[in-house]
């Protein structure tokens, strides 16, 4: 910086005595920190920290800036955090209605560190009153180089605010705004448009991370749950005292059944060529292994070698055997080598991400929301199984929010209860583990998953999960694709998930959370045809039972269809399977509705009534769905299911004709909307 730039007045608006939260509702004994803490404002304990972010992320760091820039920084700080501060309104600026998030603020304290670098290395002036405009103009421009646009709109809106501002930063701040008004986006050139930058996560990592997921939760959480609690048997039992310890040995030794337990080769803890697992061979015949009873001079070391020579040895685990899996060459075993305590310890830790990565998935929570959610929080709402959470984005109260959910998810949020150590929370680290105690990174837990599960696919039994980058946001964006592009939202083929579409669909999403990707296409495409292929099948098997299947022309045509396969059928003497057989081979071309069931085939569109006299937009196949005539078409086939709602139609149409005082117009349209509903219902025989 220029160090011939005239010294600025100190704390020129905001006291350094002042709290720096005025606008925040304060935990309980805080003690708030004050305006002039040079080094850092700690918000730790002062205001409600979101339970994914760690202690360090909720502090306000200034010790970076230098000079003037540190004043500028925590002045920025302090409008950020404080819009409605007297101090601010009195200034005239333009201020929002609610505080900035800390960790907006922070973004922008990062964005003014490299602003106030650059500067300096260009030697700008201090008083930003100084600046060129066009010198801001070539520091975005400098960024724009090797960066992605959309990462510049921070730097952009930090420079701006320092001309906003201005009137409260002490020596002024920028004499202009460098793009004159226009929003940071135009001033890039971005085009606003609801489709998201987040990525849906591909089909190809997806199904095999959440069949992996749900496998730990289901299979194999009972054998962990077991050999947590011998292990911790083992431990509360164990002798201290060595007195004993051969006969112990020798005893313990003497049933084949009991192995020595070796370490597994794949453990980092395996230390030098000592293949015994000392430590946990003394907690199975009961003395505690801080008694060293193998490292003194009694000859034990030597049974247990000679127990190893002649073969009773298997790999070290709390537990004999496990929950039996079907593995890609064809072999079936354990799902594990063995659960050491150290094994033991990861797995818990393991086991906990899982539950984490299938909340996640499949009940379209936020990171920050899932991990806000407390023991004891699955509830019934409105009659269906819910979670209740507090929901971070944009509130800065935190409210107490309903998800709606399945029963997998709450099998998930249960054991995710068993497994925590924490006196509240779910999504903790393990107890005990100093680096994991408080806070559980999402981030890190979904790359550890994967690569313990890829390490272990030849006994595990799943399949590899492919190591692309997978963001908790990522499972949001993709269950709002799936719940809003699939037909019945079954996304989970081969795990019964049961009411997810009604559950996931309950919850509010956007057009651009909801917008396809190309990458699930294929499957989109195969969906599409399965749903309509169930619901052939369904309509074929109640045919062979004698039950109507609909009424109209479509129906007398589905009908002919299903009578030459039942006839084919029975002249080949063949079963069930045939009979679906053929119907597939058969391509029946049939669209589902609410108000009636298409049978129209491109093939053949002639006596398509929606495309008679009519403009077919450029590209379109199919029929014309807002031009449908139930009531006329030869290719609409009214079902049984559709009979109560033309019913109901009819009788509230015939309700509002009895009005004696109808313009003559509308009487006309009610009385042919009647007519129609009246035609559809002589089909059915009403």
């Amino acid at each position: 910086m220029n160090s011939t730039a005239p010294k600025l007045p100190a704390h020129a608006a905001f006291g350094p005595e002042q709290p720096v939260l005025a606008s925040h509702t304060l935990l309980p004994d805080a003690v708030c920190p004050v305006f002039g803490q040079r080094d850092e404002w700690d918000l730790n304990g002062v205001l409600r920290r979101p339970a994914n972010l760690h202690p360090s992320e909720w502090k306000l760091r200034f010790d970076a800036f230098t000079d003037a820039w540190n004043l500028r920084a925590r002045e920025l700080a302090m409008v950020l955090l404080n819009p409605r501060h007297p101090t601010v309104l009195a200034a005239g600026i333009i201020t929002r209605r609610r505080p900035a998030n800390p960790t907006t603020v922070t973004g922008r304290l990062g964005s003014l560190r490299a602003l106030a670098t650059w500067a300096e290395e260009r030697g700008l002036p201090q008083d930003l009153r100084a600046w060129p405009e066009h010198q801001l103009h070539v520091r975005i421009a400098g960024l724009r180089e090797g960066r992605a646009d959309s990462t510049l709109v921070g730097h952009i809106t930090v420079i701006r605010e320092l001309h906003r501002c201005g009137p409260l930063l002490t020596g002024g701040g920028l004499a202009r705004d460098p793009w004159h008004g226009t929003s940071a986006h135009a001033a890039l050139g971005l085009s606003r448009s609801q489709t998201l930058s987040t990525p849906v996560i591909p089909p190809e990592v997806w199904f095999p991370l959440v069949r992996a997921a749900w496998t730990y939760i289901d299979a194999f959480a009972p054998d962990i749950l077991r050999a947590k609690e011998r292990w911790r048997r083992l431990q509360a039992d164990a002798k201290s005292s060595s007195i004993g310890a051969e006969d112990r040995l020798r005893a313990w030794l003497a049933d084949p059944g009991n192995p020595v337990p070796l370490h597994d080769q794949l453990s980092p803890q395996t230390t030098g060529t000592d293949p015994v697992h000392w430590g946990l061979l003394s907690f199975l015949i009961g003395i505690d292994k801080r008694a060293n009873i193998f490292d003194k001079p009694r000859g034990l070391r030597k049974i247990v070698i000679e127990a190893v020579d002649r073969g009773q040895c298997a790999s070290a685990s709390v537990l004999p055997e496990f929950a039996q899996v079907k593995r890609a060459n064809g072999t079936t075993g354990g799902w594990t080598r063995g659960l050491a305590p150290r094994a033991l310890n990861r797995e818990v830790e393991i086991l906990r991400i899982a539950c984490y990565i299938f909340v996640a998935a499949l009940s379209m929570m936020r990171d920050s929301e899932v991990q806000e959610v407390l023991k004891g929080s699955v509830v019934e709402h409105l009659g269906a199984p819910a979670v209740v959470s507090a929901e971070i984005k944009g509130e800065e109260d935190f409210p107490r929010k309903h998800w709606w959910i399945i029963e997998p998810v709450t099998r998930a949020l249960a054991l995710a209860e068993v497994i925590s150590s924490h006196p509240e929370r779910l999504f903790t680290g393990i107890a005990g583990e100093v680096r994991n105690a408080e806070r559980f990174t999402a981030n890190e837990g979904i790359k550890a998953f994967v690569k313990h599960v890829n390490a272990r696919t030849d006994v595990n039994g799943l399949e590899p999960i492919p190591s692309e980058r997978v963001a908790p946001h990522m499972f949001r964006r993709t269950m709002a694709m799936l719940t809003d592009q699939f037909p019945g939202s079954e996304i989970a083929l081969g795990i019964q998930l049961k009411h997810v579409a009604a559950r996931a669909l309950a919850n509010r999403t956007t057009q651009g959370y909801a917008a396809s990707a190309a990458s699930w296409a294929k499957h989109l495409d195969a969906a599409i045809e399965a749903a309509r292929f169930r619901g052939l099948r369904d309509l074929f098997d109640a045919h062979k039972a004698n039950e109507p299947i609909g009424f109209g022309p479509g129906a007398e045509q589905l009908t002919r269809t299903f009578d030459k396969i039942r006839d084919t059928v029975a002249a080949q003497g063949g079963d069930t399977t045939v009979e679906h057989a053929l119907l597939k081979q058969a391509r029946v071309s049939i669209r589902f509705g609410t108000l009636n069931n298409c049978l129209f085939d491109a093939a053949n569109p002639a006596g398509a009534l929606c495309l008679e006299n009519t403009v077919i937009p450029p590209g379109h196949t199919g029929p014309l769905q807002d031009r449908c005539r139930p009531d006329r078409c030869g290719n609409s086939m009214i079902g049984p299911q559709h009979i109560e709602i033309w019913d109901s139609e009819e009788r509230s149409l015939t309700r509002l004709l009895e009005a004696r005082r109808l313009a003559p117009g509308h009487r006309a349209a009610l009385e042919q909307q009647r007519s129609e509903a009246q035609a559809v219902l002589r089909k059915a025989g009403r």
